[in-house]
């Protein structure tokens, strides 16, 4: 009888794991992405606005593509491994909450499918004329509009936020960023961050690229 119940016990998990109800490792299903993203809403807003005091970027309507790459960069510790990327390393342990492939895709799909709202201009002293010769170095990747380029992993920037932007290129340059061996794209941008001699040659970049339109 002892053993009659514990065959019976394990069809029904077969069965369980088959409808997609338990994974065979005793994992619980994938949830839906709105739900994963309630532990991102603390850091970048119940509507993925972004959160400048916590350098938090916003995120709303960023591409499937790019969401589900950077988190598993950051799944995988190719990006914000290095020691003073606080804020990435903040974002390391929220990338692992994911149980797996599947609930990484279901939030980055909830992500890609809320509203895009241009952040406010918040970086001072931008020349954008000046700033567009230094776009012609970008634009291979990011595109004429700064609508991004799936195929070479460079994402939309036209209506990142500005101090993300220039957060990112400090980064980018100083080796904080885009370092890590694995980090292919990453290393795709650092080389072209450097082509930008300090910060003021940043701060006109970006203000070149607030005058795109996505």
């Amino acid at each position: 009888m002892h053993r009659t119940r514990k065959l019976l016990s394990a069809v029904a998990l077969t069965g369980l794991a088959a409808t997609g109800c338990l994974k065979p490792d005793g994992a619980k299903a994938t949830l839906p992405g709105h739900e994963l993203y309630a532990a991102c809403a603390s850091c970048h807003g119940q509507n993925a606005e972004g959160n400048a005091k916590l350098e938090a970027p916003p995120i709303a309507g960023l591409p499937a593509w790019y969401v589900e790459a950077q988190l598993g960069k950051f799944r995988a510790g190719h990006r914000a491994y290095h020691p003073e990327d606080v804020a990435g390393l903040r974002m390391r342990p929220m990338s692992r909450q994911m149980m797996n492939e599947g609930e990484v895709k279901s939030v980055a799909a909830h992500v890609a499918s809320l509203p895009v709202k241009k952040a406010a201009a918040t970086v001072q002293g931008g020349d954008s004329a000046a700033g567009a010769g230094s776009y012609a170095t970008c634009l291979a990747c990011h595109g004429a509009k700064g609508e991004g380029n799936q195929a070479l992993g460079a994402p939309p920037i036209a209506q990142q936020a500005d101090w993300y932007l220039l957060a990112q290129l400090k980064k980018f340059k100083g080796g904080l960023r885009g370092t890590h061996p694995e980090d292919k794209s990453g290393a795709t941008m650092r080389p072209m961050s450097m082509t930008l001699a300090d910060e003021q040659a940043m701060k006109n970049v970006i203000a070149h690229i607030g005058t795109l339109s996505n």
